[in-house]
């Protein structure tokens, strides 16, 4: 039973077009066979239904190439209209049928009408169970359910697709294994996405143990490290998250576990890891030949930031100023190195390096001074400016102060004469 939506008045005026259009169009494009010769007999009976049948091929096969095209430029509204053009047709083959309810799923997906392509692919389904497509279409429903948040039904699916393998011919034995392998990825997502970490980390583990491309086993070594983090358990990500360095220390997700595995090294009351983890971001050579740059720059920058704030406020401003100092270098552009600069500054006066205090703040309020010309300073920069000045100010009034002092306990211990 082939499915029959209802279909609006100005749609029908559509459908009835493209049949002309296709056919005009495989007029156009059909090679001339010699010069046109008038005749005055008509041509044979067996001739025209010939010609009939032929120009109906063309016009399925060009409605399915008319719909792809107008789905690849993002026009899914007409594209639809195309592919149930060709599902109306009482002449339909079956293989056509096939080939044009997966078009229409696959369409229909992209364009983020979910429902409606998981009831393609439900339909496909269940009318051609034997067909060779089918832990294709079984993997593709999966992922659609998921994105309609129905994980539950989005697992089964991804689990049919395991089964399905198993019942077909040999020869397609490569195909079918990276099927399934793929639908065991699939369900750690899933149970990722559903927020279930514990069964994601148990199913990531699993996949990193099958025989996958190096890129594939590092994305599942990573998700089960970053399932243990939002799962809580803090031993076993750190245990993860060495393993995933060890192995593709240059993998993309590298320096976003290096950020992963330092903030929880610092949950652990883990100091000193901590910093080296943080360190070795900052420092590491092969930023250089980072494949994506400012996605490294990012996790430096954040990982940076948020330890060398975290051993401040804790009291630590020894290893606070070795990440800031680092992190300064980093950039030139001043609403970059002006913020850390004044961090800087405030670990030289907890440390008592008041003559590195005073270098900094001096080099944050000549920075903020207007130009005489060119551009002037943000206005964040001119309030980190009036910031700097003010706890330079305070620093000399502390200095002037503990000289007096000075001075006044010299004068009153020294004997009179």
């Amino acid at each position: 039973m082939r499915l029959r939506p209802p279909v609006s008045r100005p749609a029908s005026r559509l459908l009835r077009a493209l049949p002309a259009l296709v056919l005009a169009l495989a007029a156009r494009a059909a090679p001339a066979a010699g010069p046109v010769v008038p005749t005055a007999r008509p041509a044979a009976p067996a001739a025209k239904s010939s010609t009939a049948a032929d120009l109906q091929d063309d016009t399925t096969q060009g409605l399915l190439r008319l719909g792809a095209r107008l789905s690849a430029r993002g026009d899914y509204a007409t594209a639809e209209i195309a592919y149930w053009q060709i599902l109306h047709d009482p002449n339909l083959s079956v293989p056509e049928e096939k080939d044009t309810l997966l078009a229409l799923a696959h369409m229909l997906r992209k364009s983020g009408s979910s429902t409606k392509a998981a009831a393609i692919y439900e339909k496909f389904l269940k009318e051609f169970p034997y067909d060779d497509r089918v832990p294709d279409a079984l993997l593709e429903l999966g992922r659609t359910l998921r994105s309609m948040g129905v994980y539950r039904l989005a697992i089964s699916r991804f689990y049919s697709v395991i089964n399905s393998t198993l019942k077909f011919p040999p020869q397609e034995f490569e195909h079918y294994e990276l099927l399934a392998k793929t639908a065991q990825f699939e369900i750690a997502e899933t149970h990722f996405e559903a927020g279930e970490y514990a069964e994601a980390s148990k199913y990531f583990s699993r996949v990193t143990l099958l025989d996958l491309a190096p890129a594939d086993r590092a994305r599942a070594s990573f998700m089960e490290a970053s399932a243990r983090a939002l799962e809580g358990d803090l031993p076993g990500t750190v245990a993860s998250l060495k393993t995933f360095l060890l192995q593709f220390p240059r993998d993309t997700n590298a320096p976003e576990a290096r950020y992963l595995l330092a903030t929880t090294l610092r949950e652990l009351h883990r100091p000193g890891e901590a910093l080296a983890v943080t360190m070795d971001l900052l420092l590491d050579e092969r930023a250089r030949d980072a494949s994506d740059p400012r996605r490294l720059s990012y996790w430096q920058r954040r990982t940076g930031n948020e330890i060398a704030n975290e051993f401040f406020q804790d009291g630590d401003p020894v290893n606070a100023l070795a990440i800031y100092q680092n992190l300064g270098k980093m950039s030139a552009e001043p609403g970059w190195r002006l913020p850390i600069t004044y961090q800087i500054a405030l670990c030289y006066e907890r440390l008592h390096q008041l003559d590195g205090a005073r270098g900094a703040y001096r080099e944050i309020i000549a920075a903020a001074a207007p130009p005489a010309d060119g551009a002037a300073p943000s206005a964040e920069i001119v309030e980190l400016g009036a910031m700097a000045a003010w706890r330079l100010a305070q620093l000399e009034w502390r200095d002037s102060k503990d000289r007096q002092f000075d001075h006044f306990f010299t004068t009153s211990a020294s004997p009179s004469s």
